[in-house]
């Protein structure tokens, strides 16, 4: 059984899988220990399996495209690895970040490399992963430096663990992160450099960015509700509060019937969240008892 599982999703990645694979390949024989290499072929058309298997690498084949996240999610499923390492096929992750995660896992459950300052995306890109960041920041009560990178190195018992929330699309590393967090699991940050991708990009901004908003809300509310409805309560109170105010005051007529539906709605969605909130801790209570 080897020691690590280097997981590499693949859709139509012939022009670089090859390099990829050997990349990786050539870093981790250098490391003390043992490896195997798995790419997930994820229903591509051209020669991408074919080009990883001649590079050293096993290969697994989706029969259809299902999804990034579903490729990942095979891999995980299917590796033997104590230690799993996912990262892109397409040339943006450099195979020699991978000792630099690996030397973290003995005292994290979950090493991430965050992109730094010089990495090679756009600027909208960049933008749009510094809010990913900021909310999920708030969700988690800790800092999140990288919520989307798809680079990282996690305990395989963690990573099966929350194998079966893990979407289909592109946004898998936002739901595993924010599960790892919320459920209690260390994890950390290495800086790395990504480079730009060979070919043209899979993810589209508007979809999977609104997916990647969804995913949060989804995770928020299935380890912490209350930081989602306890928000959306008060600012529907204030606002009810105020708008009633307004009227008594400036407006010199009653109360009106539309402040006290914001207010007893408010009330209804903090109660909703503390019931929310009772379900998922035993939820988490249950799962515990399980593992």
């Amino acid at each position: 059984m080897p020691d690590i599982s280097v997981i590499i999703p693949a859709f139509c990645e012939e022009a670089v899988i090859g390099d990829v694979v050997g990349n990786v390949h050539r870093v981790l024989q250098k490391h003390e220990k043992t490896f195997e290499i798995i790419v997930v072929d994820d229903g591509s058309t051209d020669q991408t399996a074919v080009k990883a298997e001649l590079a050293g690498a096993r290969v697994i084949r989706h029969p259809y495209n299902m999804g990034n996240g579903a490729a990942v999610k095979t891999g995980i499923r299917n590796a033997r690895g104590a230690v799993l390492v996912t990262m892109d096929g397409d040339g943006q992750h450099d195979p020699e970040d991978i000792p630099r995660l690996l030397e973290k896992t003995d005292r994290y459950d979950m090493v991430v490399g965050a992109r730094n300052a010089v990495s090679e995306s756009k600027v909208h890109r960049n933008l749009a992963n510094w809010l990913y960041n900021v909310f999920a920041s708030y969700i988690c009560k800790r800092k999140i430096e990288d919520l989307t990178s798809g680079f990282r190195a996690i305990k395989s018992d963690v990573a099966r663990r929350f194998v079966s929330l893990l979407p289909n699309t592109f946004s898998y590393p936002t739901t595993i992160t924010m599960a790892v967090v919320r459920a209690g699991f260390s994890l950390t940050y290495v800086p790395i450099k990504a480079s730009r991708r060979v070919g043209k990009s899979k993810i589209r901004l508007v979809s999977d960015g609104s997916r990647f908003i969804l995913i949060i809300i989804k995770i928020a509310t299935l380890f912490s509700p209350m930081r989602v409805f306890l928000p959306v309560s008060t600012v529907m109170f204030l606002v009810g509060l105020g708008y009633g105010i307004f009227r008594i005051v400036v407006m010199d007529g009653r109360y009106g019937p539309t402040s006290a539906m914001l207010m007893t709605m408010a009330v209804v969605v903090f109660m909703v969240g503390l019931v929310s909130e009772q379900v998922a801790q035993l939820r988490y209570d249950i799962s515990e008892k399980q593992d």
